[in-house]
């Protein structure tokens, strides 16, 4: 089962200065939109693939995020199954995170 991580949750653990990894699982116009500052553009379609590109310290959330929330869950899985053992999904994407974190993250 994978983990979920509230948009909340995760600015908290930034703001505490524990390491989070961001995974923006978008596509690149997506992207260009709206992003999390300091997150990692692997679009889903390319994720597997890169997976290792994806390098946390031994401690670190790697959190994955979409749009909504939906295809975040399936590039959580693609992570875990390629070895990450320490990923959440964050729900509600970065539509979630505009409306609960940082409104002057455009939405779209």
């Amino acid at each position: 089962m994978i983990q979920q991580i509230s948009p909340t949750a995760v600015k908290a653990k930034l703001d505490a200065g524990e390491p989070v990894v961001l995974v923006d699982c978008r596509q690149p116009e997506e992207y260009a939109l709206c992003r999390i500052e300091g997150s990692t553009l692997i679009p889903l379609g390319e994720l597997r693939e890169r997976a290792g590109e994806i390098e946390p310290a031994a401690d670190a959330l790697v959190v994955v995020y979409c749009h909504h929330g939906v295809r975040s869950l399936t590039g959580a899985v693609m992570l875990t199954q390629a070895g990450l053992t320490n990923v959440a999904s964050m729900a509600g994407g970065i539509e979630a995170w505009s409306v609960q974190v940082d409104p002057r993250v455009p939405r779209y």
